[in-house]
């Protein structure tokens, strides 16, 4: 299935999509996670590209740490291009793959090597006659209704199961407009795994391992890309000034007020957000 039609999409999610696509252009990497920056940098200390690669196989290394002994198969809901699946398939676990996009399929399977299994469809439509052991959402969970999460696990588990969420979350529930509102509440997903029938096992909240991935990405938007847009709409003022006037006009009103909210993306997240790790289990 073809990505949606994005004006069936909510605009948060779609400005998610689009900080997806701009952190890939961004890092080059075969991960598309926050990461986990372990040990945490210092006041003042340079973040780059290349400690964040190290953060990101850091995250894969966090997960694989909450996978409980035992477990042999893997459905990654949401599984990006690849990054966390090959990490696991390089350790022994049978992974399944699937996500709606079909850009990500062709790097998933490049990054697989093409070993893992990829499903072209969205959680909500995916039907499975085999049973998992463990169902994976790394940053993947926000894009899928509270209800649809919880009962679609529990239908490919099997008794036992386990289903392991890593994202962020809203911690604050009257956080309802902006760049991160399509995250779940915290309180309302963990009352709704409660009800299909999960029982939290462990959970850790990471949220200050991955702030510092939003502190780059603000960096590097703020010294490249708005530099170079002002690079750009000088040159406009100069060759087309009609043109550079209704550009002004346009970035007033409709950007000016989502480039402000993206450079304040690391306080928005502190006050209304926090990034957990939760392991649960299903007992029918």
């Amino acid at each position: 299935m073809l990505k949606p039609q994005s004006s069936k999409i909510p605009k948060p999610t779609r400005y998610q999509n689009a900080a997806i696509d701009y952190y890939m252009g961004l890092t080059n990497s075969d991960y598309l996670h926050y990461g986990y920056w372990e040990p945490l940098p210092t006041h003042g200390e340079e973040l780059t590209l290349t400690r964040l690669r190290v953060a990101q196989e850091s995250y894969a290394a966090k997960l694989f740490s909450f996978i409980p002994e035992g477990t042999k198969t893997v459905l990654d809901v949401g599984c990006g291009i690849g990054g966390n699946a090959a990490y696991l398939c390089d350790r022994g676990f049978s992974v399944e793959g699937l996500a709606p996009d079909a850009l990500q399929q062709e790097r998933f399977i490049q990054n697989t090597n093409g070993k893992v299994p990829f499903y072209l469809t969205r959680f909500e439509d995916f039907h499975s006659s085999n049973s998992y052991d463990l169902v994976l959402l790394s940053e993947s969970s926000q894009y899928i209704a509270v209800d649809n999460l919880a009962q679609g696990a529990a239908c490919l588990l099997s008794n036992g199961g386990y289903l392991l969420v890593a994202d962020m979350m809203r911690s604050n529930a009257e956080y309802r407009e902006g760049i991160f509102s399509n995250c779940h509440i915290a309180t309302e997903l963990q009352a709704t795994l409660v009800q299909a029938g999960f029982k939290l096992i462990k959970t850790e909240d990471i949220s200050t391992h991955i702030a510092p991935t939003i502190d780059l990405c603000v960096d590097n938007f703020r010294t490249f890309g708005l530099t170079t847009v002002k690079y750009i709409a000088d040159v406009v003022a100069i060759a087309v000034p009609p043109l550079h006037t209704l550009g002004r006009w346009a970035f007033k009103r409709w950007l000016e007020k989502l480039v402000v909210e993206g450079l304040a993306a690391r306080a928005i997240f502190e006050s209304h957000l926090c990034y957990s790790i939760q392991l649960w289990q299903l007992s029918r």
